[in-house]
């Protein structure tokens, strides 16, 4: 198996990789990022159910989060079936991506071996998304075991808030740690006409994401101050 300029294309994977998990472990870890400030608003909405006689609108938002994990992972396993469909187009997409301006595919088992990389990250958020749906289904039995509103102020509420709070988190966690692989998923779409283009495009996108994470709108809305 040769590829033109193969010390470039290691160098662009191991460049996607560090970034990928760079920005996986920034954003996950700092306190002042999206998800992080989103997890303590779960933790609110947890002590706001607490207070609710009628905790139907809660079950009707563990649903629509169910909905969310639910939808994105059948989007992922689509796509999934696409990246391995196209394996039997090989020959033509080598020819299609080699007259690209800059296009360094030569062969059918460097494209194949593309392939097969591009359907492991959507393998691996496909699976992100299924468990964040099962964790999901989890809280909503946790929220459904809390107390009676008229407990509020007892341990046995306390202790059945924390455990819905973090059941909850957790879900969300993993929800974002699989529309993160489907980004990343676009990004490493560029290799396919050189390494450079894997460069461009990771950094774009984490780029992107990192805005999105600590300094948009919507962390300033979520109640972020700092």
């Amino acid at each position: 198996m040769t590829l033109t300029g193969s010390p470039l294309d290691i160098a662009a994977v191991i460049y996607f990789v560090i970034v990928w998990f760079g920005h996986y472990t920034w954003s996950e870890r700092s306190r002042r990022s999206l998800n992080s400030v989103m997890a303590e608003r779960r933790r609110d909405w947890m002590r706001r159910m607490a207070a609710r006689e009628n905790r139907m609108p809660d079950s009707i938002t563990m649903q629509g989060l169910q909905n969310g994990s639910a939808f994105f992972a059948s989007t992922s396993l689509i796509a999934i079936g696409g990246a391995l469909a196209a394996l039997g187009a090989s020959s033509e997409a080598v020819e299609v991506f080699a007259a690209l301006p800059f296009g360094l595919v030569t062969t059918r088992e460097v494209y194949d071996a593309k392939i097969l990389g591009l359907a492991a990250i959507l393998v691996y958020a496909f699976f992100k998304f299924v468990w964040a749906y099962r964790l999901f289904n989890y809280g909503s039995i946790l929220v459904v075991c809390a107390p009676p509103h008229e407990e509020i102020d007892t341990p046995e509420m306390a202790v059945a808030l924390e455990r819905a709070a973090r059941m909850n988190i957790e879900a969300g966690r993993h929800f974002n740690r699989g529309l993160r692989g489907l980004f990343f998923s676009l990004a490493y779409i560029g290799w396919f006409v050189s390494p450079w283009a894997l460069l461009v495009t990771t950094t774009l996108v984490t780029v992107i994401l990192h805005r999105r994470q600590f300094s948009s709108e919507p962390l300033k809305a979520a109640g972020y101050e700092g």
